[in-house]
């Protein structure tokens, strides 16, 4: 197991307030992320809370959606159908730097807290609406979630194998609306240091990942190619993609160039004539006739176990990467872990992917359903401070 990463105090947004009306992955990704850069994220949940809590139970008892996506920001249950808490969040958002919201379509400005309102209220408010398909257009009132939006996006197009379409494997389309989200916000805190002005930004869970498909949406528009669906293989470029060896387990290298080719061929297959061979003498070529090639390949690589074969694609310089089971990412050496505290306890997880100065910025603890009710009611309720 990897070592794990001490807590860095981060503190590049300290003095920046976020309040999020937060739900599912999207926006809880955002608001996490400024969390770890210091910000104060006050994180408002349903009575119920937020239902993302109940998505599995494997992180002792806890989610692990829940538990990756809300560390250091505090919990209050506010019922919005309830005057006085809706006054609670007025208080709030009249003293934030960032609004963030992800309900239902219309769902913020029936609760009178529409953005462009908010924004005429308080002109320094960036407020960020996340949202299935946009705010504008015939499926600006859709619901959406992670998979439906893999579908409706054309991702699911060109995700699969020979066998049909298949999700990928985790929330692509709800990190990229976040991860979309986090940028923009950022982009508008330096733009409101010169001007003095917040403004109002609109991510969809549709847009940022149909961002994402450029490649393919300008493949198919300009050239009338649609990728085929080739599982864990590139599907124009040869070789490259996943080989099961010896031991059963399989490796993923990648060829790029001509030379590369050569030397993969002569050392790693031993077989230095397959590089000029007419079929294979260009990648155009190895496209074409991949059966064949594959077949060259699968009779070396499954007279070796898997390191076998990486100890000859590290001597021939050809990338690769093994095809990881849950349990070899667990144990993988090149993990960085981070501590983290959750209301079942103290938990390991995966770090953020970026160092400062050699460290992640994380924050802190994963809040417990409404933990922090009585300190933010006292701090904005006007009744309850004067108790």
């Amino acid at each position: 197991m990897a070592k794990d990463i001490a807590k860095r105090a981060a503190g590049d947004l300290d003095g920046i307030l976020v309040v999020s009306i937060e739900q599912a992955v999207a926006a809880p990704y955002a608001s996490e992320k400024l969390a770890d850069a210091g910000a104060r994220v006050i994180k408002v949940e349903r009575p119920e809370g937020d239902f993302a809590r109940g998505y599995d139970h494997y992180v002792n008892g806890e989610s692990a959606y829940f538990v990756w996506l809300n560390r250091g920001k505090q919990s209050i249950r506010l019922d919005l159908s309830q005057e006085r808490d809706k006054a609670i969040l007025r208080r709030m958002i009249a003293k934030a730097d960032v609004f963030i919201q992800n309900l239902a379509p219309g769902a913020i400005a029936r609760l009178g807290f529409a953005p462009e309102d908010l924004r005429q209220a308080y002109p320094r408010l960036i407020t960020c609406s996340i949202s299935g398909y946009g705010e504008a257009g015939p499926f600006r009132d859709m619901k959406a979630y992670d998979l439906l939006v893999q579908a409706e996006s054309g991702l699911s197009e060109i995700t699969g194998n020979t066998a049909g379409q298949a999700r990928v494997g985790v929330s692509v389309c709800d990190i990229s609306a976040g991860m979309t989200a986090v940028q923009a916000i950022l982009t508008a805190l330096y733009a409101r240091e010169r001007t003095g002005q917040g403004r109002h930004i609109a991510v969809s869970l549709f847009h940022a990942l149909a961002d994402w498909m450029n490649v393919p949406f300008l493949q198919f528009t300009y050239g009338g190619y649609t990728p085929a669906r080739s599982g864990l293989n590139h599907p124009t470029i040869a070789p490259y993609g996943a080989y099961i060896c010896g031991d059963g387990k399989a490796v993923l290298f990648s060829i790029q160039n001509e030379r590369e080719w050569a030397s993969f061929c002569e050392t790693t297959l031993g077989q230095p004539d397959v590089a000029v061979d007419a079929r294979f003498n260009s990648n155009p070529a190895r496209v074409a006739h991949r059966v064949e090639l594959d077949a060259i390949i699968d009779r070396v690589f499954k007279a070796h176990p898997r390191e076998g074969v990486v100890e000859r694609l590290q001597k021939a310089k050809i990338a690769y990467g093994r095809v990881s089971t849950m349990e070899d990412l667990a144990a993988h050496p090149q993990n960085r872990l981070i501590v983290v505290k959750t209301p079942a306890g103290v938990i390991r997880m995966i770090a953020p992917g970026a160092l400062h100065d050699g460290e992640p910025l994380y924050a802190g603890a994963t809040p417990a359903l409404g933990q922090d009710d009585h300190a933010l009611r006292m701090e904005f309720d006007e009744a309850a401070s004067k108790q």
